[in-house]
């Protein structure tokens, strides 16, 4: 979401401003109970997990599987690197793909033979 400091400041000056200073305590006191409940929610999970997976729970690179750190561009990549024969085809890709570059793709020059991609067509 993106939240600041300045952000937040602003949010809790209008809180300030809405709510008033006799209402205020009381909702801060309400929210801060949410957060723990919610604190206490995601801790039992995390405890019934560990009681049902057993020792493979602590084996788990958690900050590997968030959904943040998702790229696909590395995925393909590291699925493409798994494959033994990727290495040779994508060597063969790169030639293909150099050779069919012109140094400076804006200048053409007459005599030279007309390259295309024969997969392309």
């Amino acid at each position: 979401m993106g939240l600041t400091f300045e952000k937040l400041l602003v949010i809790g000056v209008i809180a300030v401003f809405l709510l008033g200073p006799d209402r205020l305590p009381e909702y801060a006191a309400k929210f801060a109970r949410l957060i723990k409940s919610l604190r206490n929610m995601a801790d039992g999970a995390k405890d019934r997990m560990r009681d049902e997976m057993g020792p493979e729970f602590d084996e788990v690179d958690w900050k590997k599987l968030d959904p943040r750190q998702y790229d696909p561009r590395r995925i393909i990549r590291d699925a493409l690197l798994d494959d033994p024969a990727a290495p040779a085809a994508a060597a063969t890709a790169a030639a293909t793909t150099t050779r069919l570059r012109s140094p400076d793709p804006l200048v053409i020059d007459p005599d030279a033979p007309l390259r295309f991609d024969s997969e392309a067509t």
